[in-house]
């Protein structure tokens, strides 16, 4: 009803003003809301804000989309409420549009579907409770990402939005639809679903979301105004004709300006300037309706430039119908332009894959990204998971949980950190370090809230205030609640009352000098998880909720030192949306003097197994060599090994180096991590009846011999292949899997090669270069080797032309039997052979690759000394026909995973 009246017989230029503000990427979020560190980027995002509401005031019939609701929502907490009013207004008459509607658009390769809907939600409430209802957005608005997931369309379009806007498409596929008419089509969002499809609203913008040559009037730009005043100056003639020629026949270059081509690498690899045709606009659309964007990084700080030249230029090529032009021109958004394709019943092609990988130009594939700083990547994983848990108790305690005895709780400081988070140049690490580390802040910053929240919760549920303690850092073994609890021994005195879920009830009281493990279970089902504790002593009792004892046992870390933590480890299970509580403590039954188990001589090859699952190994080299699924009674040859690519520094073909957005290395055959045929570790097992526990280590740090241990509770081998990649291929009891845990780094580039590390699976299966990988951790694609399904375009990378997003999951299957990798965090993963299967887990070097940040891709880490990474793989071999549940299963047990809340017990009444 707001939309500006068109001319059904004319050729209708539907301008769209609107500004790109990234929430962070070369400063942090602060920095560009406040207009801060100006010689990094001169941005000011309140002043943005501040001069749109004032010119759109000024003239009812201009119009402004907005898409950036952080940015928006924190300069909404800064303004009267006379502002507030008058911003409401504008949204009610359709002059200020919000698109997108997320707290902050996410990106569409790294991120998982439970965090983006987390944003979205987070950014459309706010929006409608505080503009009304007008403030709905009406469509997605994703111009600025290294590709498109079918996974987010399908949100979108599942959401109720009647269209989606894209920006980025690779470059082959734009020149064809460019050549086609193919500008705007059909997407087919699911596979499986019965989901509403984009029609005629997926829409591929012209120029990714910068304006026609010529026709930037920011501040940042240098493009001359409209001067048709009595001047010599006046140049009414020139801008109307130029106007003219690219909206008819895309006459002219896109040329960028330079703070355009700064921000993330539109167009070329040169400097700061980048050259794109501008395409023939009527050419390439369906109806007598084409869109223009007039904006761009930042723009709009000082509005009055931009309306004032707008609304000129638009006055004058109006008046050009008076002699036959057949151009109408007028301000107007996305929504409305939408709104008159669908009056004209425009169609297009239909399109069922996604739009991955991404390559603006032939050797320049946005592949990187998907790996890039994997441990931010991981600490949003985690982050997400724990906000889930947080709002979760949150819903049980109600008020308790935000006003308790351990102070004010708060979801909200973590649930924003999240939503940031899932920017298109957060998770995806292609930031500058002070941004990253900004990122990590506010999520730590997030954790401390809801941890006083979880406390309180806690607390409300049991009627017991307890020392509650929060090990953030058992991922390096630290724990000082667990650690210090061996220091005294009690008589492992019996439990009191129970509390295993959301009912009342006092908590078990541990032994003396025990401690207390709470684990609460996000998940709508019963589940089962190992849990792991460094403690110093070496036997203990561990008892569950009903004051049974739960087999258990430690043992040291064969890689440590002799000062380092044992560990304790015992299987654990919660109930859905609840609790378990068990205690633990010293024990005066075994003898930490007792001597390590000798390893045994074994003539077949070495191997590990539970009732699920065998797996084998090389005697003679120690790499993982066979998986058998006992149950299914299937085995798959399947030989792991960690490689690196060289990254390039750009050669003869194209100046293109790898770096935080592309992906290229200058061979398509890695290079062993290892440099021997035999790779060295000790095998170790933790765990066992009764609390025992026994241990396979060298004396004296010496190289142990690689052998594996077998034990009741756990079997697990410790593989190093070089000073900085090692990993444990573990198996616990009961569980249908086999768990890879790795550490990688700090990556070595002395020698000054860049380095990207993985792994790699190599089986007899015959895919016919087939493989699958998840969208957004949802729904699965096909994917064929040098292949795409939407245009027949030449390969020029043999290997980043070839790697896709892997946010959850990549399988590849044979006739009958299908191997699976899930994954901990976001990474990038390929089939680069028939029966392979890779998986990008580090990566690192000292070039930038022109694609804006500025600085090569070199993570210090805390110590300055390069960072290391841990994580974990999750492997399953089953059937093809059954491998979709198990997989499923286990995917959301890896993503949404249970947590441990410890407190020493014994506290008094709440």
């Amino acid at each position: 009803q707001s939309c500006p009246p068109t001319s059904p017989d004319l050729l209708n230029v539907h301008l769209v003003p609107h500004t790109h503000d990234d929430v962070g990427w070369l400063k942090t979020v602060e920095q560009y809301f406040y207009g801060v560190r100006n010689e990094v980027q001169h941005a000011g995002v309140q002043y943005i804000l501040d001069s749109v509401v004032a010119q759109l005031m000024a003239e009812p019939s201009r119009r402004f989309i907005y898409a950036e609701v952080a940015f928006l929502a924190r300069w909404w907490r800064l303004q009267d409420e006379a502002t507030r009013d008058t911003v409401r207004r504008l949204v009610e008459q359709g002059q200020l549009e919000l698109v997108g509607g997320g707290w902050r658009g996410g990106d569409e390769a790294v991120t998982h579907y439970s965090a983006g809907l987390e944003q979205l939600g987070l950014g459309r409430g706010g929006g409608r409770r505080e503009l009304g209802p007008c403030a709905l957005p009406r469509l997605a608005w994703q111009i600025d990402r290294g590709g498109h997931s079918r996974q987010s369309a399908a949100t979108f379009a599942q959401g109720g939005d009647d269209g989606l806007f894209l920006g980025r498409v690779d470059h082959q596929d734009k020149a064809q639809r460019e050549g086609g008419g193919e500008l705007e089509l059909l997407w087919r969002t699911s596979g499986s679903l019965r989901s509403p499809d984009f029609g005629g609203g997926t829409g591929i913008l012209p120029n990714v979301w910068g304006g026609p040559a010529g026709f930037c009037w920011d501040q940042l730009c240098s493009d001359p105004p409209v001067v048709d005043g009595d001047s010599e100056e006046n140049n009414v003639a020139s801008i109307v004709s130029t106007f003219l020629d690219i909206a008819t026949n895309g006459g002219g270059i896109q040329a960028l300006s330079a703070s355009q081509g700064v921000s993330h690498g539109i167009g070329g690899v040169g400097g700061g300037v980048s050259l794109c045709p501008f395409p023939p606009k009527a050419e390439h659309y369906r109806t007598n309706h084409i869109i223009m964007t007039m904006g761009s990084d930042f723009h709009y700080e000082n509005a009055n430039l931009w309306f004032k030249n707008m609304g000129g230029g638009i006055a004058h090529v109006n008046a050009r119908q008076a002699n036959g032009s057949r151009v109408h021109v007028l301000y107007s958004t996305p929504s409305c332009y939408l709104w008159e394709l669908h009056r004209a019943k425009g169609g297009g092609s239909l399109k069922m894959d996604d739009f991955f990988p991404y390559s603006d130009g032939p050797h320049q594939f946005w592949t990187g990204y998907f790996t890039s700083r994997p441990a931010l990547k991981r600490y949003e994983r985690l982050s997400n998971n724990f906000l889930q848990i947080c709002r979760q108790l949150e819903a049980l305690a109600g008020g308790g949980a935000r006003d308790g005895p351990y102070g004010p709780g708060d979801s909200s400081v973590l649930r924003e950190a999240v939503a940031v988070a899932q920017h298109h140049d957060a998770v995806t690490g292609t930031e500058k370090q002070h941004v990253a580390n900004d990122y990590a802040k506010q999520l730590a910053m997030g954790w401390e809230r809801c941890q006083i929240l979880v406390s309180n919760a806690l607390s409300s549920l049991s009627g017991t205030k307890e020392t509650f303690t929060f090990c953030n850092s058992l991922n390096i073994s630290v724990c000082p609640l667990t650690e210090a609890s061996s220091q005294v021994s009690g008589d492992g005195g019996g439990p009191g009352r129970v509390w295993g879920g959301a009912g009342q009830g006092s908590w078990p009281l541990a032994p003396w000098g025990g401690f207390l493990v709470l684990l609460y279970n996000p998940l709508g089902r019963r589940v089962s998880w190992p849990i792991r504790l460094p403690v110093h002593g070496a036997s203990y009792t561990v008892t569950d909720p009903h004051g049974q004892p739960v087999p258990s046992g430690g043992g040291p870390d064969p890689t440590c030192p002799a000062a380092c933590p044992h560990e304790l480890l015992f299987q654990a299970s919660a109930p859905a949306l609840g609790f378990s509580t068990f205690t633990g403590g010293g024990s005066p039954h075994g003898d930490p003097r007792v001597p390590p188990i000798q390893p045994p001589v074994l003539p077949q090859p070495w191997d590990i197994h539970n009732e699920h699952f065998r797996v084998l190994f090389d005697p003679l080299t120690g790499h993982l060599k066979e998986i058998q699924n006992l149950a299914k009674n299937i085995s798959l040859p399947v030989f792991q090994s960690f490689y690196w690519y060289n990254a390039s520094v750009g050669n003869d073909e194209s100046s293109q180096a790898s770096g935080a957005y592309i992906f290229r290395p200058n061979s398509s055959e890695p290079i062993p991590v290892s440099g021997s045929k035999r790779i060295s570790g000790g095998g170790v097992k933790v765990g066992g009846p009764g609390g025992a526990f026994s241990s396979g280590c060298a004396p004296d740090g010496a190289d142990p011999p690689l052998w594996p241990l077998q034990n009741a509770l756990v079997q697990e081998l410790h593989q190093t292949f070089s000073s900085w990649c090692s990993q444990v291929v573990r198996l616990h009891a009961g569980q249908p899997y086999v768990e890879l845990e790795g550490g990688g780094g700090p990556i070595p580039v002395e020698d000054g090669w860049g380095k990207e590390g993985g792994g790699r699976f190599q089986t007899p299966l015959q895919t016919q270069a087939r493989f699958y990988t998840d969208s957004n951790g949802g729904g699965i694609l096909e994917r064929r080797r040098d292949h795409r399904p939407t245009w027949g375009g030449g390969q020029t990378e043999p290997v980043a032309g070839n790697y896709y997003p892997v946010t959850s999951r990549i399988f590849r299957g044979g006739p009958k039997v299908q191997l699976t990798v899930l994954t901990d965090r976001s990474q990038g993963g390929s089939s680069i052979s028939d029966g392979s299967l890779e998986l990008m887990v580090h990566r690192g070097g000292g070039y930038d690759d022109n694609r804006g940040v500025g600085e090569p891709l070199l993570e210090p880490g805390a110590d300055r000394q390069g960072l290391v990474v841990r994580g974990r793989h999750l492997l399953l071999l089953d059937t093809v026909q059954a491998a979709a549940g198990g997989d499923r299963l286990r995917a959301q047990e890896l993503f949404m995973a249970p947590y441990p809340v410890l407190a020493p017990g014994g506290g008094p009444s709440y």
